[in-house]
């Protein structure tokens, strides 16, 4: 004998495992920690701010 299955709970549990697949990709892709989005912005700042030091003229 077969075993009975309810489609409704397997296209469910598809449904769900695929969002949480996707969930998974988009916060690997997006998802960054806050320190290190900080150390990434101060480091950004810093090397304007040195090339800015070494300019000649102010062309702003």
């Amino acid at each position: 004998m077969a075993d009975i299955v309810n489609l409704k709970r397997v296209r469910k549990a598809k449904a769900r495992s695929e969002k949480e697949s996707v969930a998974a990709a988009n916060r690997t892709k997006h998802g960054v920690a806050k320190p290190v989005r900080d150390l990434a912005r101060a480091r950004e700042e810093k090397s304007k701010h040195d090339i800015d030091v070494h300019r000649l003229t102010d062309d702003e």
